[in-house]
């Protein structure tokens, strides 16, 4: 069994939604292998796939490359994934099937309190992060996740988004009229998503026409 690094939180249609989403990409990663499989969601939102089959080592390899992989045990200076639970003044906390915390200091992100980089980066709750466990309590962001975030502040802008899949984002986009505006939706997880803007189009605005229409925690990347 894989555990993925991304939560399905949301329940009722929206969860039938998102699995069902969720079962068209494991299938396009795993089609052409020997295996079956079987997906669920743990008790803790994380997805849970068991594979059987000649060539299920490969796809527990793929599910794991593709998503990340929540593992029962974390070793020190080992990178891990895990998914962005909270924040205060101290840093972040993560879920890696425990909770991980990543102190304000090692974050790496440049000046400001914890709120001021979540602002900043557009994160959104359930984001998945890459990070360096630390067994003595200062686990880091990995130098890859740094890059990344870094790398969306150097682009047109975007806007990210939690509670939705990729589908229903981009349904909304349209639906307000901005289709023209995007350059497409850029999958982070299941239920989170990013829009990254074309060179004109304005990532405050963007959010605030969409708002209205996607029950979702909605933050921006301003270049």
């Amino acid at each position: 069994m894989v555990v993925l690094a991304t939560k399905v939180y949301v329940r009722g249609d929206a969860k039938r939604r998102a699995l069902d989403g969720l079962r068209s990409l494991i299938h396009n990663t795993l089609g052409d292998l020997d295996v079956e499989y079987d997906i669920g969601v743990r008790h803790d939102d994380f997805v849970s796939v068991t594979v059987e089959g000649e060539d299920e080592v490969i796809a527990r390899n793929l599910l794991s490359e593709e998503w990340g992989e929540i593992t029962p045990t974390l070793r020190d200076g080992e990178p891990y994934v895990g998914t962005l639970e909270s924040w205060d003044d101290d840093g972040f906390v993560l879920d890696a099937g425990r909770e991980v915390r990543i102190p304000a200091a090692e974050l790496g992100l440049g000046p400001g309190k914890p709120e001021q980089v979540v602002e900043r980066f557009g994160l959104v709750q359930h984001l998945a992060m890459e990070f360096v466990y630390d067994e003595g309590g200062s686990s880091r962001l990995s130098d890859d996740e740094r890059d990344r975030l870094f790398d969306w502040t150097r682009g047109n802008g975007r806007v990210n988004v939690n509670s939705a899949t990729r589908g229903e984002v981009r349904a909304t986009v349209n639906r307000a009229g901005h289709a023209q505006d995007i350059v497409t939706v850029e999958r982070l997880g299941v239920l989170e998503q990013s829009i990254v803007c074309t060179e004109n189009t304005d990532p405050p605005g963007l959010l605030a026409s969409i708002g209205g229409y996607i029950p979702a925690e909605i933050r921006c990347v301003i270049p």
